[in-house]
């Protein structure tokens, strides 16, 4: 199911580390995926989607089944970068969240264009079931 193109992104402000960089002092690339998976973090807390009760009371989990990353300017030692979570996409088993980082603001130069796609699996069987259409109501107009 297509989700509002219009919907504000979730934001989510990230200091970069020395321990974030190579030897060149730019963001290694595999941590783009970290500060990616800490903003989809957020963002479902905010939501109010508790993973762990949803584990251990629901035994649901999310896994992400696939994700992109557009790397167009590097991110480096002591920027400040905004990564974002919006929902792109819903299906009877899986979402799709567009990522973007940038520099300093919404409004500051795009450093990554990226999205992830999860699943939400039962626990035990680690089987897709439907996703509850109550985590991305109010997200969804």
């Amino acid at each position: 199911m297509p989700v509002s193109d219009n919907a504000k992104p979730f934001e989510w402000p990230v200091r970069v580390y020395y321990e974030d960089t190579d030897a060149q002092g730019v963001v290694y690339y595999a941590n783009y995926f970290r500060f990616m998976e800490r903003a989809r973090t957020e963002w479902l807390r905010a939501l109010g989607v508790d993973q762990v009760a949803m584990m251990e009371d629901e035994r649901r989990i999310f896994v992400v089944t696939e994700t992109k990353a557009e790397f167009i300017v590097p991110a480096r030692f002591n920027d400040q970068i905004i990564v974002t979570a919006r929902l792109a996409g819903l299906t009877r088993v899986t979402f799709d969240i567009e990522q973007n980082i940038y520099l300093n603001s919404l409004d500051g130069k795009l450093l990554l264009r990226g999205g992830v796609r999860a699943a939400y699996l039962n626990a035990d069987t680690l089987r897709p079931v439907r996703v509850p259409a109550s985590i991305f109501e109010e997200v969804k107009s």
